[in-house]
């Protein structure tokens, strides 16, 4: 079984922080240091998409090419 880690100080802010005994946990991934190792946690209620330099929300460029190919 996995011990649930205490939430790091990038998660403050977040609505999947519970308290449980007394400590701040995250009830959707039991280590959120590692989530943010990386870069923004793919949970993370707070964090929102992030914008390029002509005001678009980035997509990832296979759905888009899916899209432009249904003609949305």
């Amino acid at each position: 079984m996995l011990e649930v880690q205490p939430v790091v100080e990038k998660c403050e802010g977040c609505e999947r922080i519970k308290e449980v005994d007394g400590m701040r946990r995250c009830s959707s991934y039991p280590d959120p240091a590692a989530k943010w190792s990386l870069g923004v946690c793919n949970f993370a209620t707070h964090v929102k998409a992030s914008v390029d330099k002509h005001g678009k929300v980035k997509i990832n460029p296979l759905k888009a090419s899916k899209r432009a190919s249904r003609g949305r």
